[in-house]
């Protein structure tokens, strides 16, 4: 995807119309930015044209649906979705749908399990009228316990680094770093030894530790009790 940056756009503006992040729009198009002479931080120049292309967690969060193959796959696209047994539903991929829009906004579950319990590993080769299996909330765990993480925290050191959201790093804020959940998704996490919960947003991409999921602000690890010990299993659920 292309776009030719107009005046007043900010790092903000451009990355979300393009679906990406402020890492990968500096890295693949190094001309179209620099840093203010004034302010020192970084911003995107007017009237550079800059292009990206979309990763796995785009293509999850941000997907069309493709044209049909054939005319028969036409005729199902009509159909509504219908519940077929106790423990799931099947949807018939209508035009425009992706999987991040069935978990998040129609069904409320969790996306990887929509992609696990279909055996897709590319949400880019759905096809208006295929049959998505959607497991229920239960089976999912969605409004139980969430999912197990393991979580960590970053603070001072990255204050004021640009997140990959655009927006600069706030160690206060409730926000997090996961490596495959869109960014601006709302999350809830809980310590399970404490029971204390704490509402987030996804703004970052990490951990860059392969043994962790998720990173947290400094603000949230002290409110979720893992400031002091650093790292700790938490629940993460989707909203």
């Amino acid at each position: 995807m292309e776009y030719r940056i107009q005046p007043g756009d900010t790092i903000t503006s451009v990355t979300k119309r393009l679906g990406t992040d402020w890492d990968t729009l500096k890295n693949t198009n190094p001309a179209a930015v620099a840093k203010s002479k004034k302010t020192g931080n970084w911003i995107v120049k007017a009237g550079k044209t800059v292009s990206t292309s979309s990763s796995f967690q785009d293509i999850l969060a941000q997907q069309t649906a493709q044209q049909a193959a054939s005319s028969s796959s036409q005729k199902t696209a009509s159909q509504q979705p219908t519940t077929v047994t106790q423990g799931e539903t099947v949807h018939v991929l209508q035009k425009g749908e992706t999987i991040w829009d069935l978990a998040s906004k129609t069904y409320k579950v969790d996306p990887a399990e929509i992609l696990r319990l279909n055996k897709i590993s590319n949400p880019n080769s759905l096809q208006i009228g295929q049959q998505i299996r959607i497991p229920n909330k239960e089976k999912c765990g969605q409004e139980g316990s969430g999912e197990d993480v393991v979580a960590s925290w970053y603070g001072k050191r990255h204050q004021g680094r640009i997140m990959a959201n655009g927006a600069p790093f706030d160690m206060y804020g409730a926000t997090i770093a996961h490596r495959d959940i869109a960014i601006g998704t709302a999350v809830e996490l809980e310590n399970p030894e404490t029971g204390e919960k704490a509402k987030a947003v996804v703004t970052d991409r990490g951990p860059s530790a392969s043994n962790r999921d998720v990173d947290l602000s400094y603000g949230l690890a002290k409110r979720l009790s893992l400031a002091r010990q650093g790292v700790g299993n938490l629940k993460m659920r989707v909203l």
